[in-house]
């Protein structure tokens, strides 16, 4: 019998359905739900085309909560993250270059005592 076990222990998850962990597997059925739920509601008074699309888009948002991780964060605290820098943190950053070798020599330049900008 062989037991895997991940490099870093911290990224060790437990699988509970089918390979998927709790969150997944709670969120997964959050999206089914909300799929069935818009198609059974507009099935009537919509083409199934549009249905189907309509569909899909009601189950995107509860698959990124259940699936989406970037560096080590969920979907939830990096939506937090963005509304804090797009909302809280408004500043203008200007983007100006610097000619770090001339701020250096700037009194020399000014006093004109270096012979750095004749050629």
């Amino acid at each position: 019998m062989e037991i895997k076990i991940p490099g870093d222990i911290r990224e060790h998850t437990e699988t509970v359905f089918m390979g998927l962990t709790l969150r997944q597997t709670v969120f997964s059925a959050l999206a089914v739900a909300a799929s069935v739920t818009v198609y059974f509601a507009l099935k009537d008074t919509v083409g199934a085309f549009l249905i189907s699309w309509l569909s899909v888009l009601a189950a995107v948002p509860f698959a990124v909560m259940g699936f989406l991780r970037y560096h080590g964060m969920r979907a939830e605290k990096i939506i937090f993250k963005a509304l804090m820098t797009a909302v809280m943190e408004r500043r203008v950053i200007l983007n100006r270059p610097v000619n770090l070798y001339y701020e250096l020599l700037r009194e020399e330049y000014e006093k004109g005592g270096t012979d750095c900008l004749k050629d």
